[in-house]
Parts: C-alpha cells; sequence; structure tokens
C-alpha cells in the first residue's frame, strides 16, 4: 500500500484515538482480596496444582494477583465449595468420567482438588475493535475502522472449539482469531469496491463481513448433523468510520465538492451583489422619482392654494353680492308678503262676515221653519179638531138615519148654516123653485146628501193638509 511522502496528520490522529479507544474499553479489575476461607490454624498453605489453579480462576490464595472471573473457593484441603458469578459460564470435570459433571451459567459446585478441574469463562458480550487497511480497486489505501459485539450462545460447543487458556484474559485468543477474520473480510470486500464507493455507502462492508462472521460463529446449521459453529452469536457489527491513506488523494477528492461548492458561494455572492446593485437602483430611481413626485406635488399644492385662494375671493364677492340681491328679495318678499297677509286678512274678514250672514240667515230659516212648522201643527191640529167634529156629526146623522125621516129633515136643516158655512165658495149659483109639493125638498136633502158624500171622499187638498 502506497502512501504519500507528506505526513497524513488525520490519519495518526484516528489510529491514535483507536487506540485510547482500545485501551479504554479493555476491562480494568481492582485488586482482588482473599476469597477463600483462611486455612486453619497449622495447615500447609495450597501449593503447586491447587495454587496453579486458584491463580488461573482468580482465586487469590495468600497474595496472588487477582484473575478475570472472581470465583470464591471455600472450604480446605479437598473439601472445596467453588462459588461461581452468575454471569460467568463454567465447566466441571472429573477423572475417569467423559462428560463434564457440571456445565452452564453461574453454576456452582464442590470442588475435589485430587480428581476435579474446572474452567469458568466470562458471559459478558465482548466487543472487537477493527483497524482493516485496505487497498480498493483503485489501488489506494484505505483505513476501515469498526467493530464487532459478540457473546458466547452455546458454552458446550464453544469450550470444546475455543481456546479460552489465558489466565489473564480468557477472551483475547478468541477475539483476535475474529479479529483476523473480519479484517480479512473487510479488505476482500473493499479490494472489490471503488473508493467513493467505500466512503459513501458501507453498507455492502457490513453485509458481507456479517455474512463471514455468521457462518464462522454459528454455523450454517442446527441439530446433531449441522454445524453449529463455534458456539458463538453476533450480535452486531459496524463500519464507524472510512479514512483515506493519502493526503493527496484525500484533498483531490475533495477538490470537485469544493470547488462545487466555491462555484454556487461565488454565484450566490455574484446574485447577491446583483440583487443589491440592482436594488441601490431601485431605491436611488425611487429617491429621484420621490424627489419629482414631491416637487410635483408641492407646484399642484401651490396651484391649488392660488386656486383655492381666488375661488374663496370669488366666492366671497359673490356671496356679498347674492347676499345683497336676496336681502333686496327678502325685503320685497316681506312687502309682497305684508300685502298678502293683508289681503288674506280681509279676505278672512270678508269670508267670516260672510259666514256671519250665513249663519244669520240660517237662524232665520231655521225660526221660519220652527214657525212653519208650529203653523202646520197647528193647522193639523184644528184640521183634527174637525175632523173630529165631522166624525161627531157623522154619527149624529148615523144616529138620526136610524130614526124618523122627519127627525132627519129636522136636523139638516138645524145644521145647515154650519155646512154651509164650511163649504167652499160655489163656482156657479144655480137657483131652484120649489112648489108646495113636499116631493121637492126630498129631492134637495138627497141632493145635499150627495153633496156631502162628495165633500166628505174628495182628496185632500194642500190647504186642508196645512
Amino acid at each position: 500500500m502506497g502512501t504519500d511522502s507528506a505526513k497524513n496528520t488525520y490519519l495518526d490522529q484516528v489510529v491514535a484515538q483507536q487506540a485510547a479507544l482500545e485501551d479504554d474499553l479493555r476491562t480494568r479489575k481492582p485488586a482482588a482480596a482473599s476469597f477463600g476461607a483462611p486455612p486453619p490454624p497449622g495447615a500447609p498453605a495450597p501449593r503447586g496444582a491447587i495454587a496453579k489453579r486458584a491463580e488461573r480462576v482468580g482465586v487469590a490464595p495468600q497474595g496472588s494477583g487477582p484473575g478475570p472471573v472472581e470465583v470464591r473457593i471455600t472450604g480446605f484441603w479437598r473439601w472445596r465449595t467453588v462459588l461461581v458469578p452468575p454471569n460467568a459460564f463454567v465447566v466441571h470435570t472429573r477423572r475417569g468420567r467423559g462428560e463434564p459433571v457440571h456445565i452452564g451459567l453461574g453454576v456452582s459446585f464442590r470442588f475435589d482438588p485430587a480428581t476435579d478441574s474446572f474452567l469458568v469463562v466470562p458471559g459478558a458480550m465482548q466487543t472487537i475493535l477493527i483497524n482493516a487497511y485496505c487497498i480498493c480497486r483503485e489501488l489506494q489505501g484505505v483505513l476501515v475502522q469498526g467493530y464487532v459485539q459478540w457473546i458466547i450462545e452455546d458454552f458446550a460447543t464453544a469450550y470444546r472449539k475455543l481456546d479460552f487458556s489465558d489466565a489473564e484474559d480468557p477472551m483475547r485468543l478468541v477475539n483476535i482469531q475474529l479479529r483476523e477474520q473480519a479484517e480479512a473480510a473487510i479488505k476482500d470486500k473493499v479490494s472489490t469496491m471503488g473508493m467513493r464507493d467505500v466512503l459513501s455507502d458501507k453498507q455492502p462492508i457490513i453485509e458481507e463481513l456479517t455474512a463471514r462472521l455468521r457462518a464462522v460463529a454459528e454455523g450454517t446449521g442446527s441439530g446433531a448433523d449441522g454445524d453449529r459453529g463455534l458456539g458463538l452469536r453476533i450480535v452486531t457489527v459496524q463500519i464507524k468510520e472510512a479514512v483515506v491513506s493519502s493526503s493527496t488523494l484525500w484533498e483531490n477528492l475533495q477538490k470537485p465538492y469544493r470547488s462545487e461548492q466555491g462555484q454556487i458561494a461565488r454565484l450566490a455572492e455574484l446574485s447577491a451583489q446583483e440583487v443589491i446593485s440592482a436594488r441601490e437602483t431601485a431605491a436611488h430611481r425611487a429617491s429621484e422619482e420621490r424627489r419629482i413626485e414631491n416637487d410635483r406635488e408641492l407646484a399642484e399644492l401651490r396651484a391649488r392654494h392660488e386656486a383655492s385662494t381666488f375661488d374663496r375671493e370669488t366666492a366671497e364677492q359673490l356671496r356679498r353680492t347674492t347676499r345683497e340681491h336676496d336681502d333686496q328679495r327678502q325685503v320685497a318678499d316681506l312687502a309682497n308678503e305684508t300685502a298678502l297677509h293683508a289681503l288674506r286678512l280681509e279676505r278672512e274678514q270678508h269670508a267670516e262676515q260672510a259666514e256671519n250672514q250665513r249663519r244669520r240667515q240660517e237662524l232665520k230659516q231655521q225660526e221660519l221653519d220652527a214657525e212653519l212648522a208650529l203653523t202646520l201643527a197647528r193647522l193639523r191640529a184644528e184640521h183634527e179638531g174637525e175632523l173630529l167634529t165631522l166624525d161627531r156629526d157623522q154619527r149624529r146623522v148615523d144616529t138620526a138615519n136610524t130614526q124618523s125621516a122627519a127627525n132627519i129633515q129636522a136636523r139638516l136643516v138645524d145644521s145647515l148654516p154650519e155646512v154651509v158655512s164650511h163649504l167652499p165658495a160655489p163656482a156657479e149659483l144655480r137657483t131652484y123653485q120649489l112648489g108646495g109639493d113636499v116631493s121637492g125638498l126630498t129631492t134637495l136633502l138627497t141632493q145635499l146628501g150627495g153633496v156631502l158624500d162628495a165633500w166628505t171622499t174628495r182628496p185632500p187638498t194642500p190647504r186642508d193638509d196645512i
């Protein structure tokens, strides 16, 4: 992998940060105290295989250093008990037995140092930091940084296939092996990709690395006949960053974007200047237009003021002339109104006099009507009296008719003067000569009776109604 002669400060910084992060992720264990019960007085201190096993599992018998897993061993000599933390895998084997006596997570058991052996492995998730120096398809160096997290899924398979014999860090060899496989997978994938693809899209690298690690760690099948892998499970695979090793290539890769951004910035600056210039021109033009408009408005204002002054003086003169004419017209109207009022009063007086005359005439007419009504009433009363008298006379005549003819004639003779006084004036005078015959008198009486009947049955004259 070729590099430039110039020092890549960014690459050195990334590598240093990666080393610091790896050192920080390393578990720091405090100095462990002795977990085992103190040996009884006079008992010999453990030596040989027992002491080595105690150092390996983290037991600190009489001043030994701390181990990776805090396992406590109680009891003494061949009657001991191993207490395993709940987050640690343990396998306990015994001499003469082909299968483990105890195996699992956090299993505690009785332990005989003379015939038994056990292995304790941390069960927590492990993190592997990866720094893969790769060569892409353009034969350019690139540093790919990532990490892989894994845990033990099947400890019965893992403790047979993997090496957990490191007393200080049982996972160290497994992590190194997985790291080497991960770096190989990343390098294989990056070698088929272009530089821009590696920098812009890291998903193909993640997919390839995940597939390879799971094929190795988890296997391709299950059951007794299938490949169960190493008994591990890949939790996650991530690519954090890809760094170009050559600073010159990195700058060249950035130049198009930087040039484009510079062009955009310059164009934006020119556009801004153009907009500012256009706005300044527009503002200057608007200012001149406002000044011209103000001058025009001032001229119009002066002209309107002079015109309004002239109009006001003319209107005042016209108002005075009109006022004089109005005063004269009002005086004439007042004189006319006075004459009309006098004429109206005179007409009202005449009308009042005529009304009074009419009322007097109506009063006289009413008096005449009253007198006429009174006269008519009196005449009607008199006429009714006369009718009553005639009615009495008729009754007497009727009564007399029931008597003898002599009485009738005598009564008729007696009433002749009264009847004649009521008869109208004769239109003609007829003379009748009576002889010595009495039959002529009878004829005369008959004629008088006919005259009376005609007079009584004739329609009344207006004089009679009165």
